[in-house]
């Protein structure tokens, strides 16, 4: 069964193919480009360098959010499109628990982070049970000072981690203490073959099912639709 995964939700463009317990093949890349241009040649290389075929595919695995309001469109309209004319599963996954995922070996509670300006972030927290990733708070957008303050109720070390950790590590070591664990630097692009991973036990759906999942609205479309509240 071979599960092609794609995540072009913030900076790092991540493809992977997973076939039977097995990564075939992972392209991970983090750099300020436009994802646009790079998705689908990015596919396209890693299918020919695993001598895989677009009819092989048995289902495919996006990140569909939160992050990027235009990496999140990219990457699922991306998805949608090879999975409609492939006419196989699409599996939406959370693109901050699979950055979670990168923290496979800790023990503790993960906090991945995504900076959403302005003191917010995007954030949830999740823990390991065995080889799977369990979410025990929901994916949102918070100030990451109220977050790091909710945090402290939790029991035990909470592992933050992502890119973006370090904008915010002054305040998350100031209320958290050494309770607070900032995950190494190669841990902080998400793993799209951990995206894989996810995916393959979760319930299929069709193209036409999956949505991005902003969790916020872009602030165009609220000043928008204040304007139309007002008049």
């Amino acid at each position: 069964m071979k599960i092609l995964s794609i995540d072009t939700s913030n900076y790092p463009l991540g493809v992977a193919l997973i076939d039977e317990g097995k990564v075939i093949g992972e392209h991970i890349t983090f750099f300020k480009k436009n994802h646009s241009v790079r998705a689908m040649p990015a596919v396209e290389q890693l299918l020919k360098e695993c001598e895989t075929e677009p009819k092989e595919l048995t289902k495919i695995v996006v990140a569909n959010g939160p992050g990027s309001y235009t990496g999140v469109r990219i990457g699922v309209t991306l998805a949608k499109t090879l999975a409609w004319s492939l006419d196989i599963p699409l599996i939406p996954v959370s693109s901050l628990a699979a950055l979670a995922a990168s923290g496979r070996n800790f023990t503790g509670h993960i906090a991945p982070i995504f900076d959403a300006r302005r003191g917010q972030v995007y954030t949830g927290l999740y823990k390991f049970e065995g080889d799977n990733i369990t979410q025990v708070v929901e994916d949102q957008n918070i100030l990451l000072s109220e977050w790091v303050h909710q945090l402290k109720e939790f029991d035990g070390e909470i592992l933050f981690i992502g890119n973006d950790v370090n904008i915010h590590q002054e305040i998350i070591k100031d209320v958290l203490k050494d309770k607070a664990k900032l995950a190494p630097f190669v841990s902080n692009n998400p793993r799209p073959s951990e995206l894989a991973y996810i995916g393959a036990s979760l319930k299929d759906q069709t193209a036409h099912e999956v949505v991005p999942n902003y969790i916020r609205l872009a602030e165009a479309e609220v000043k928008w639709l204040e304007s139309q509240k007002n008049s």
